[in-house]
């Protein structure tokens, strides 16, 4: 058995390309391998810009041997009457490659037929590898490819060079017009020259004598270890950034980190626009004081050391003037204006084309957020709705500044710092902030009353809109985030305890949009199956079972936060070793009602109970019913389903004792009543139906 190794070898490839590209590369050729029947051991990827490497174990030298049975004729065709075999079985086993003594026959469903047990040729892996590597390097998945000169092929960035080896045993192939070696290139400004690799397991340690740490997670440790001491030396920490860190990492094949300075007068600036300049901009780190104010220092790491690192430094400290004088000036422009005056500009903003401009979504959202105060269980509704009102009012105008123009991930953090500037309450201005939130999967929700109306406002008005007009998410489209904001609006509901009707949410805010009530009916329960979908997944990813899940939601889907006890509760009951018997009976009940209309708005009459199982039933759901009823009007949904739970073997009885379709259309209707009655104790916690 012997290492494979397989590098290839670019011009620099995007950072953020380079670790999805390993994964699938591992991915690939392990699926390959165990689809050519080619035995091996554990595979580790290594990656730089102008590299991806794949290293894998103990790779068999053969293919695993596969023996298959084929079916020849029928035993009486292939043997004469003697027992002899007749052309056919000659022709049969020349056909399966085998002498006429190792024809066997085997009993089967059509009667008794000659077989022939054959075995696959193995080959080697060295010859499979060589006809399969380029087709696995080509298919490679980025964002985006190039193609180079007139070659028909394509990559994320032109391929210079090629390695396989399998063991020493080099392997020939060609991607393009690159050939194979066993030679990989070194640092490309410290030692460019080219290495031999005589064997898969030296190469690490051949790469790394030419400059370069291959290891993404040994790259990040020692580029992580020589910021903080560079940090360290100045008095300073850093601005804790580890999607930076892991973005450097790959931007870089071994670090080498400078400090840098910045003029004092930058720091008039927010915080939160410095940072980003330095960020997104030049990829920079920037420093902290023990305070956590942030000092006129920030760490640039290169990718090769210089004579003079004080040079470089200063060329780093030069582009970062540039950019940080553009801050300087966008900030200051907006500081000319005030948050209303930016909300005017709205009006030549297009939210979408035919839903108006961003000004005639803030007048919604205004609205809507106002009602959700009054609608909410928050204290203090009148201040409350003041500063929801506010926040509406001012949240998007941050939109046309200049510098979320410039800076477009700062939309939000410069209107709240804007917000704070003018006077606003502090509620207030983190509302103009956070009500994006969340802005990815499990991402943060907003932290306060104020932002959590206005998140939910937002949302569902964006939400409302789009399905109005026909922009409902289809497949894998979903151009506005309509799932995400979904979801965003349930997150919320469930963690502030939000009880506010979902029917009377997605009317108000169809309102907006929509005058013909048969259409806006229509709507409005596309909104809410859209919705109900979105709760599917939220309860399922947190681990409740989906039968649990569909069944509450098919019996009720408006109070958010009472779906949630009802959930538990149900997923609780299902843990139960006899809950299999009880959802059996109680399915039995909602089946039975579902196929008549008998039983609708008659009241039991006791006088006509004809058997003692009807009577112990009537008592029995009787006293459970008030039970049960005081329990759920306290959201103790457990101790409810425990109490309905326990009506199972008097509806047993029931159903045992007694002919619920009687021909007597009294004594039918009576008894479907009854029926009626204990699915009645269930139907507004869970739809056993969907169990």
């Amino acid at each position: 058995m012997n290492t494979l190794l397989i590098e290839i070898g670019t011009e620099e490839i995007p950072a953020g390309y380079i670790i999805p590209a390993l994964d699938a590369f591992k991915e690939n050729i392990l699926l390959a391998l165990d689809n050519f029947r080619i035995g091996h051991g554990n595979a580790r990827t290594y990656g730089t810009p102008r590299r991806l490497a794949l290293m894998v174990e103990d790779v068999a030298d053969l293919q695993n041997e596969k023996t298959s049975t084929i079916t020849g004729p029928p035993e009486r065709v292939g043997f004469d009457e003697n027992g002899k075999p007749t052309i056919a079985a000659e022709k049969f086993a020349d056909k399966a490659g085998i002498s006429l003594d190792q024809i066997k026959v085997q009993d089967t469903p059509k009667g008794r037929y000659l077989t022939a047990v054959v075995g696959e040729k193995c080959e080697t892996c060295f010859v499979i590898l060589e006809s399969i590597l380029a087709k696995q390097i080509l298919s490679l998945p980025f964002p985006k490819s190039m193609r180079w000169g007139d070659l028909p092929i394509s990559f994320a960035r032109p391929i210079i060079s090629l390695v396989g080896l399998l063991g020493e045993k080099k392997l020939d192939f060609k991607v393009g017009h690159i050939k194979s070696s066993s030679y990989v290139f070194g640092h490309p400004f410290m030692q460019p020259g080219k290495y031999s690799v005589k064997s898969a397991d030296t190469y690490i340690k051949v790469i790394e004598t030419a400059g370069v740490i291959p290891d993404i997670k040994k790259r990040k440790a020692a580029l992580t270890k020589a910021i903080h001491a560079c940090a360290k030396e100045h008095g300073a920490r850093i601005l804790e950034d580890d999607e930076l860190i892991n973005l450097v990492t790959n931007l870089v094949e071994s670090p080498f980190p400078v400090v840098g300075t910045f003029d004092d007068k930058f720091l008039e600036v927010p915080d939160e626009v410095l940072i980003t300049a330095m960020r997104e901009h030049q990829k920079y780190f920037a420093l902290i004081d023990e305070n956590n104010n942030l000092k006129p220092l920030f760490i640039a790491v290169n990718n090769t050391r210089a004579k003079d690192m004080r040079l470089v430094t200063r060329g780093h400290e030069k582009v970062l003037r540039a950019r940080l004088s553009d801050a300087k000036f966008f900030f200051e422009v907006d500081c000319k204006s005030s948050l209303d005056e930016f909300t005017q500009k709205l009006k030549n903003v297009t939210f979408q084309e035919k839903l108006g401009s961003v000004y005639d979504k803030t007048l919604r959202i205004k609205e809507f957020v106002e009602y959700l105060a009054r609608e909410s269980s928050y204290k203090d509704k009148e201040n409350l709705t003041k500063d929801v009102a506010r926040a509406a009012q001012i949240c998007k105008a941050d939109l046309v500044s200049q510098v979320v123009i410039e800076f477009t991930k700062l939309q939000g953090v410069i209107g709240r710092v804007y917000a704070l500037k003018a006077g606003e309450k502090k509620d207030i201005a983190l509302a103009v902030e956070q009500h994006y939130r969340p802005v990815y999967s499990r991402g943060r929700l907003p932290e306060n009353p104020t932002a959590c109306l206005l998140a939910i406002a937002d949302k569902m008005d964006t939400i409302c809109g789009c399905f109005s007009v026909d922009l409902i998410p289809t497949g894998g489209a979903d151009p506005y985030a309509l799932r995400r904001q979904g979801i965003g609006i349930l997150l919320i509901m469930m963690e502030e305890n939000m009880e506010v009707s979902l029917t009377s949410m997605i009317d108000k805010g169809l309102e907006a949009y929509m005058d013909m009530e048969s259409d806006k009916r229509k709507t409005a329960l596309e909104i809410k199956q859209f919705l109900q979908n979105r709760m599917v997944n939220i309860l399922t990813d947190k681990g409740f079972s989906k039968e649990a899940v569909n069944s509450v939601l098919w019996a009720s889907f408006e109070n958010v936060p009472d779906v949630v006890l009802r959930v538990k509760a149900m997923d609780s009951l299902r843990r139960e070793p006899d809950f299999e018997p009880l959802s059996i009976t109680f399915k039995r009940v909602e089946n039975i009602l579902k196929k008549t209309k008998d039983s609708g708005g008659v009241a039991v009459d006791e006088s006509l109970f004809e058997d003692p199982s009807e009577k112990g039933l009537f008592a029995a759901v009787t006293e459970v019913g008030l039970l049960a009823g005081d329990l759920i009007q306290k959201g103790n949904y457990e101790s409810a389903l425990s109490h309905i739970a326990g009506l199972r073997p008097v509806v047993d009885t029931f159903f045992d004792d007694v002919m619920v379709m009687a021909e007597d259309t009294k004594l039918r209707q009576n008894r479907l009543a009854l029926l009626s009655s204990v699915s009645a104790l269930f139907k507004n916690i869970a739809d056993f139906s969907r169990i």
